[in-house]
């Protein structure tokens, strides 16, 4: 069976349940009040890692995984039930990145290691939540937060220690069979090999040192831009921790200068990943059981090792030095993991700093972009994410997303961008347009009876950085961008829980 390395997959989470908006009509209690409940949490789309995977094959056959949407609460303050959460399991040494910008999200290494890929939207507050000493019966509740969906590229880069590598014939596969347990294709040809083979080499019997040693097929001149069949199989070198560069001494029945075999592989890689650099290798002049051999030794160890490499002469055929050889690879795995620990514990005494990524930022950091002459865009995860769960169709919460954007100070920075009647407001996939409005409060466009206490409750200690006192000129109407950076205080309202 094919070694399937790379995968292209789909993956959305749940949308959570809507927050409901009841009211109590009970036969003695007619006008009980709000009780609407919330909706429940969105499924998560969860990556597992399972050890007895060693192929993203699966992923040929199933490319779309969607968590199930929370339920939509309920009267009585029932809480929706949550939905289902999806588990892909994915084998050690997977990579995921962003299909659309080729970022990578996680490494995922060790067995049982579980990691949220795509997080369930929150259930919407039901209107139980916005009852208040001047709201007695709110007919406010929030949607649900929408889920998140990715296309995700997963790429399969084996677990190995010992990275093999040379040209096509030069006797990697003989060595990996003559060292371990593996049973590789082997052939007279080049390109026996046509997907990677990995060999576990206990050195010193059972319990002794061991290692996992892995033979990188085809790689030639050209590799790293694509050509022949190395391209499929350069990501497998990265994770190694040290390269045993397998060198035909002979020069192969076609004669070729051994050193320049070893220079071709070697670009190519450090064309690949220029990081490879820094890992150690070893360089084994194999076939010495062959006449050419012999005559090209002096010359090549000579040369090899005045570059500072190490240099060990084998027959993978004959196992001649190839004892000898798994020895000293022992010996430097050794040094290499200890250094590995040494290095671990210094990071872990290490004070931590606080780190922000995708799934842990500043919730309430907002900022405001000027992209085109009209056009505003409102950017920030909490205020997105408000956006998103307001109801429109609900007069009371779309005054209440208004009062908001006031609260939080992006009404007035926007005034103070220069925006005018008609021009564009972006926040997350929410469009809106800058018009005439009731008591200079935009969208409020017709008095309610309880409009005036509906703005009366407003809250203090908002507070608002970096405040710039700088007006815009009326006269630039160029499409320059402007970009500001704000920090608020949680907008939630206290009052409505």
């Amino acid at each position: 069976m094919a070694l399937v390395d790379t995968a292209r997959i789909f993956v959305k989470s749940g949308k959570g349940g809507n927050g409901s908006t009841h009211f109590r009509r009970e036969k003695y209690a007619p006008k009980g009040g709000p009780d609407g409940g919330d909706g429940g949490r969105g499924g998560d789309v969860i990556f597992r890692v399972k050890d007895n995977l060693n192929s993203l094959l699966p992923f040929q056959y199933v490319s779309r995984y969607i968590a199930k949407d929370g339920q939509g609460g309920m009267g009585n303050k029932k809480f929706g039930r949550s939905g289902a959460d999806v588990v892909v399991n994915v084998p050690p040494g997977t990579v995921v990145f962003l299909d659309e910008t080729d970022e990578q999200i996680i490494d995922l290494t060790e067995p049982g290691e579980e990691f949220i890929i795509a997080k369930g939207g929150k259930g919407g507050l039901g209107n139980v939540h916005f009852k208040s000493s001047t709201r007695q019966a709110p007919r406010i509740a929030e949607l649900g937060e929408p889920g998140q969906e990715y296309w995700l590229r997963l790429e399969l880069r084996l677990i190995a220690d010992v990275g093999l590598v040379g040209l096509p014939n030069a006797g990697k596969s003989t060595l990996l069979a003559s060292s371990t347990r593996a049973k590789p294709k082997i052939a007279d040809y080049p390109f026996t090999t046509l997907q990677p083979n990995l060999g576990v080499v206990e050195v010193g019997g059972p319990g002794g040192d061991s290692f996992v040693l892995a033979d990188i097929p085809g790689l030639i001149e050209g590799a790293a831009e694509g050509h022949g069949l190395g391209h499929e199989f350069l990501r497998h070198v990265r994770r190694t921790k040290l390269l045993l560069h397998v060198l035909d001494a002979s020069g192969g029945v076609e004669g070729r200068d051994p050193l320049d075999d070893f220079r071709t592989i070697n670009r190519e890689l450090f064309d690949f990943d220029p990081d490879m650099q820094r890992k150690p290798m070893i360089v084994a002049l194999n076939k010495i059981d062959l006449p050419e051999a012999q005559d090209n030794l002096p010359r090549l160890k000579q040369t090899l090792t005045d570059e500072g490499y190490e240099i060990y002469e084998i027959s993978a055929a004959t196992g001649e030095g190839v004892r000898e050889l798994q020895n000293v690879v022992a010996e430097r795995m050794r040094d290499i993991r200890e250094h590995e620990a040494e290095e671990k514990k210094l990071e872990a005494e290490k004070p931590k700093r606080r780190v922000y990524t995708i799934g842990n930022v500043d919730e309430r950091a907002w900022d405001i972009e000027r992209v085109a002459p009209h056009h505003y865009v409102v950017s920030g995860v909490g205020l997105e994410r408000f956006a998103a769960m307001t109801n429109f169709d609900q007069w009371e919460s779309a005054e209440r997303f208004q009062r908001v954007l006031d609260r939080t100070g992006v009404l007035d920075e926007l005034e103070k961008m220069g925006i005018e009647e008609k021009d564009t407001v972006t926040i997350g996939t929410f469009e809106m347009t800058w018009g005439e409005s009731y008591d200079e409060k935009p969208w409020a466009v017709e008095q309610d009876d309880r409009l005036d206490e509906l703005l009366a409750e407003e809250e203090d200690g908002i507070l608002v950085e970096d405040w710039s006192d700088d007006e815009p000129d009326d006269d630039e109407e160029e499409a320059t961008a402007v970009h500001r950076t704000y920090t608020l205080d949680a907008f939630d309202d206290d009052d409505e829980e």
